[in-house]
């Protein structure tokens, strides 16, 4: 099975496209997590980097944040269709919200199955804060009432709204894993979502939580002999990354802990 790995574009916007494309080429990643401009002419100039530089790009979707259901929904669908239209690897999708019922987020998943359907673009709907999927618990159950939902596991962000490692839900974090087509490598906390930096000794008993559930998953995959599974080291700069007071200088370099992750990952699967 190949293991592809992906550098976000979270953090790096000031960068033009063809100068991110190489850096992330000349660092060893597979593609970019990216989502995609609405301005036409970048649209194109995104789309040019990343085949001049041999790069895949998987589509983000985070935009569609209207609190009315109605609305939101169309707007759902619109942008999942204009990011389907420009043929990613797969679309990674924050969907839906925290305080919307089953009903209304479940309306919004079949959105996405039926615009996967009419595409052959894959939608995998991320674990996040503030969205259906904003804990272990409450999509344990969007897990066992839909049977063809399939997620982009950020596990971090499950840490963080519990305040535990999970290791009182593991039947929830099972079923998750099971589903999971794409996984979002950051290591999160039982007070936030991303450590300041997971080289730090202090963090071990975390990192080797996520890295349990990563190994999982990959396991998983291989098992079921699936040709390829992706990873984004999606460790994010501020206010994900902590600042020093005053001079408000980031505690660590989001590029390099990034790598560091990408290379950790990227080692510890290569057999």
């Amino acid at each position: 099975m190949e293991i592809l790995f992906f550098c976000p574009r979270w953090g790096h916007s000031h960068l033009r496209w063809d100068d991110l494309a190489f850096k992330v080429k000349q660092a060893g990643y597979d593609g970019i997590e990216t989502d995609i401009p609405t301005d036409i002419a970048e649209r194109e100039e995104m789309l040019n980097a990343m085949a001049r530089h041999g790069l895949l790009f998987i589509a983000q979707h985070w935009e569609t944040v209207e609190p009315d259901h109605y609305l939101h929904s169309e707007e759902y669908a619109e942008r999942l269709s204009q990011l389907a239209a420009v043929k990613p690897l797969f679309i990674n999708s924050q969907t839906g919200k925290d305080y919307y019922s089953y009903e209304q987020n479940k309306q919004l998943l079949t959105q996405a199955l039926g615009i996967t359907a009419a595409t052959g673009t894959a939608i995998y709907h991320e674990t996040h804060r503030g969205k259906f999927s904003f804990a272990a618990h409450v999509t344990r159950e969007y897990l066992q009432r839909l049977t063809g939902l399939e997620i982009t596991l950020d596990i971090s962000h499950w840490c963080a709204v519990a305040e535990t490692l999970l290791q009182d839900q593991p039947e929830a974090v099972q079923l998750a894993i099971s589903r999971t087509r794409h996984i979002h490598a950051r290591v999160g906390c039982i007070e936030g979502p991303q450590v300041n930096d997971p080289r730090a000794p202090e963090w071990e008993q975390e990192l080797q939580f996520h890295l349990r559930c990563w190994d999982a998953v990959v396991d998983m995959h291989r098992q079921m002999e699936r040709a390829a599974l992706t990873f984004t080291v999606e460790f994010g700069p501020f206010p994900y990354m902590p600042r020093y007071p005053y001079t408000r200088q980031p505690v660590a370099d989001q590029w390099e802990i990034n790598l560091h992750m990408k290379d950790l990952l990227k080692k510890r699967y290569s057999a």
